[in-house]
């Protein structure tokens, strides 16, 4: 293989691996938004429960996504290794919550922004599977 072709499938593997993270942050997303309207009628007070609250955000997301990979064709265990990193940032900081160490609006964001480099990790980890 030549170098231009070389460069070619390179940036081809990137622009499908972008593409494909851009398609599972759309369904966790989509999963939020689809989902929350029937936890919040089945579980009144779930808004004021920020450690169920905060659980059940990622139970969204990752239902969300977990259903987007299957139509893509992923096996389980990226399914659960993705799943995963929608749980981690928010179990890692629920402790400093519960000791009232950081608030419930700390642990929201923190859990938000967390989630991105975990997916990213979790991607990584396949990078062959996310980029083909």
């Amino acid at each position: 293989m030549n170098h231009t072709t070389e460069q070619k499938t390179r940036k081809q593997a990137v622009l499908h691996f972008t593409r494909h993270a851009v398609e599972m942050l759309i369904s966790m997303v989509a999963g939020m938004i689809v989902l929350e309207p029937v936890w919040s009628f089945l579980w009144p007070g779930l808004a004021g429960n920020v450690t169920a609250n905060a659980l059940v955000m990622a139970t969204n997301m990752s239902l969300g996504m977990a259903l987007w990979m299957r139509i893509r064709r992923h096996g389980w265990a990226s399914i659960a290794e993705m799943s995963a990193a929608m749980y981690v940032p928010y179990l890692l900081f629920l402790p400093f919550f519960w000791t009232d160490l950081i608030s419930g609006s700390t642990l929201m964001t923190a859990g938000h922004v967390l989630m991105v480099p975990a997916m990213l990790a979790a991607m990584f980890r396949r990078r062959s599977e996310y980029g083909a």
